[in-house]
């Protein structure tokens, strides 16, 4: 199972972190592990274009963790996406993606 952790306040996220693998298929042929990576990479790609100080990240097998360092309307707004994306997915892949959101007052 794909697990996507997400750490903020109410009003900004700070940190998502993505690991595992969905088990839905093979290695290779797992489209929901695809899914799940192709959102991350395109979001991150997409922030890193427009500002490449705006979030730090790291990627290795199964794991891909993003800090959010800017919370300018750009940035947000992709952040906003790239969640709401994963959240539809997870819609519709129950038993393969378990998104937990961690809020702190501060």
């Amino acid at each position: 199972m794909i697990q996507i952790h997400i750490k903020g306040t109410e009003k900004e996220v700070k940190e998502i972190t993505i690991s595992g693998h969905a088990g839905y298929s093979h290695a290779g042929n797992d489209i929901v592990c695809a899914a799940v990576s192709s959102i991350a990479i395109t979001s991150i790609n997409a922030i890193l274009r427009l500002d490449q100080n705006a979030i730090q990240y790291e990627e290795d097998e199964g794991f891909i963790s993003i800090k959010v360092l800017k919370h300018d309307k750009v940035t947000v707004t992709l952040i906003t996406n790239l969640i709401e994306l994963l959240i539809e997915l997870q819609k519709d892949y129950k038993k393969y993606i378990k998104i937990n959101k961690e809020v702190s007052s501060c």
